[in-house]
């Protein structure tokens, strides 16, 4: 396992890296995060400097011996999140500071661009070279010798300067591929400048694995006292299996981004590529407390960038572990191994049954009990149940993806669903005039027991209007309701062959700030599908909430309620 500092070996020289591997049983692995670096690279993506220092904590947490947390000097951002960190500094991690190496024709000590990497005061840094011929002939404008020492010369200096140096072999593998001897060259200068890590990168991501391996392993042959890692891109869709191809190769250090965020294609998956070294090659990554935390992590990055969820990410997606065919759900629930590879509370995800028109009564029963409902599969409520969801299916619902209205439907074939209010009318008015023409209002009128009441809200549509007003008339009687909201709204036209009388299905998800749940409506009239899916929505929260705090109040929030 890792040492909580990893910096007590990793800051020593290269060797100091097979001296702890032939101390322990398994090879040791040392995890590289770039998240904030080159994961920020993605389209679509932008991290605040809080939104870095957020998730540099919870990849600490997670013990990620290395978080690269960008080109301090390239943006303000990455000046203020190095100084922050100088401030209060990670736990168990490393901050490593990135940078290229010195420009051609000047010495390292005298190239600006170096001087905010020092300014950084991380104990490491990593340096890209150039690799390729064609990047130092046509990009860079230098001869080759000439690249060879700003190689050597800027990591000299920041050697001098106390730095520990990971050094990136920027498009090692095409380099390689079109002249091998001048990319060893390359290596050859990083390793006896003192580099501690020499980094393969396959910068254009369209090396196959067979070739990762290949090349891993003459490298390997050729510079046999340098630790040496991978640095992967997507682009050909076998990045984790790249990276995977080299650690069996011999690489130590695998790089890569939390849900495979990166430039183009992205990089190579840590969300996917740690448990398949962990689980399934049998090397040590992160301790194992911190491999359950692994779907958390992947969702709270993914919330702070502002990005959906991948449900199908190996390991750490919702569908993971997700159970549709009845025969699927019927072995699965005798015995978990018949079609799942590891358990899912290993890397911190659930089992979830899922309930479509593919379902048999396996899948109701799972799905019941996982609501805490114990139904007898010889109960005719059972098979009730089952054809209900297909007839309705068959009409455009789906449950699949709103498993709260699944709950519902199930409590009322079983004569347990409450009746919190009873929604007597609702009407909604857009202005397209000047006035406000982006608000909409709503008005709705709502029976709690013998008391009736008549709200209004705005919205910056008609469903958020609707949720408003619905939410004020409910939080006198239920004050919980004020602690809802919608969190996402899905439109799918079901029949567009039907061009505006097509039907129409809304997934609505609500969360009260501790859950999350989904509710669907159907319709031909998309307002009235939203509002199905809403007042599921509402209904299905009091249900889940604390039923004491849910009795109707003897009198209203407010002094003077609008009632009739």
């Amino acid at each position: 396992m890792l040492v909580d500092r990893p910096i007590a070996i990793a800051s020593c020289c290269p060797m100091s890296v097979e001296s702890a591997e032939s101390a322990a049983d398994r090879p040791a692995l040392w995890l590289y995060d770039t998240t904030l670096r080159d994961g920020a690279q993605s389209e679509g993506l932008s991290f605040s400097t809080e939104d870095k220092l957020r998730i540099a904590r919870k990849l600490d947490r997670l013990r990620i011996p290395f978080i690269e947390g960008g080109w301090p000097g390239a943006n303000p951002k990455d000046v203020q999140f190095f100084w922050q960190l100088k401030e209060e500094p990670l736990e168990f991690s490393e901050v490593v500071a990135f940078c290229s190496t010195r420009r051609p024709g000047m010495r390292a000590a005298d190239d600006p661009l170096l001087k905010p990497i020092l300014a950084a005061g991380t104990r490491w840094v990593a340096i890209f070279g150039k690799s390729w011929d064609l990047h130092v002939t046509e990009g860079l404008k230098t001869s080759l010798d000439e690249n060879v020492a700003m190689i050597r010369d800027s990591i000299e200096f920041l050697i001098a300067q106390g730095r520990q140096v990971v050094y990136d072999a920027e498009h090692w593998f095409d380099g390689y591929l079109a002249n091998p001897d001048y990319a060893i060259a390359t290596l050859q200068a990083a390793h006896e400048a003192g580099a501690a890590w020499l980094a393969l990168c396959d910068t254009n991501g369209g090396t196959l694995p067979h070739e990762i391996a290949r090349i891993v392993a003459e490298v390997r042959d050729r510079l046999p006292a340098a630790a040496l890692g991978i640095h992967t891109h997507n682009d050909s869709g076998t990045a984790v299996a790249n990276a995977l191809a080299a650690v069996q190769s011999g690489a130590r250090m695998v790089q890569g981004t939390i849900n495979g965020y990166g430039e183009r294609c992205g990089n190579a998956n840590l969300c996917t590529l740690i448990p398949n070294l962990q689980l399934k090659l049998g090397l040590d990554c992160v301790p194992e407390a911190q491999l359950a935390e692994l779907t958390a992590t992947s969702r709270f990055v993914s919330e702070v960038a502002n990005l959906a969820p991948d449900d199908r990410a190996p390991y750490v997606g919702l569908s993971a572990f997700a159970h549709k065919g009845g025969i699927h759900v019927s072995a699965v629930e005798r015995n978990p191994h018949t079609y799942e590879h590891i358990q899912p509370d290993r890397v911190g995800n659930q089992r979830r049954i899922v309930i479509s028109d593919q379902s048999g009564l396996s899948n109701v029963l799972s799905k019941a009990r996982s609501f805490g409902i114990d139904l007898d599969k010889q109960d005719p409520t059972c098979r009730h149940i089952l054809q209900t969801l297909k007839d309705l299916e068959s009409q455009g619902y789906q449950f699949e993806a709103a498993e709260a209205s699944f709950d519902l439907l199930m409590r009322e074939a079983l004569g347990q669903r409450s009746s919190f209010f009873e929604l007597k009318d609702c009407r909604v008015h857009y202005d397209f005039g000047e006035t406000n023409p982006r608000e909409s209002l709503a008005t709705v009128k709502v029976k709690v027991g013998d008391r009736t009441f008549l709200e209004a809200a705005e919205g910056n549509g008609p469903v958020a209007a609707m949720d408003a007003a619905l939410r004020r008339a409910l939080g006198q009687i239920y004050p919980v309701v004020t602690d809802f909201h919608l969190t996402d709204y899905k439109v799918r036209i079901l029949d567009s062959g039907s061009g505006t009388s097509a039907k129409t299905r809304v997934l609505v998800e609500s969360s009260d700030g501790h859950q999350r749940w989904t509710t669907v409506g159907v319709s031909g009239n998309i307002l009235e599908a939203s509002y199905q899916a809403v007042v599921e929505a509402i209904e299905y929260g009091l249900m889940v909430r604390d039923v004491v705090s849910l009795q109707p109040r003897s009198t209203p929030l407010v002094s003077n309620p609008v009632e009739r």
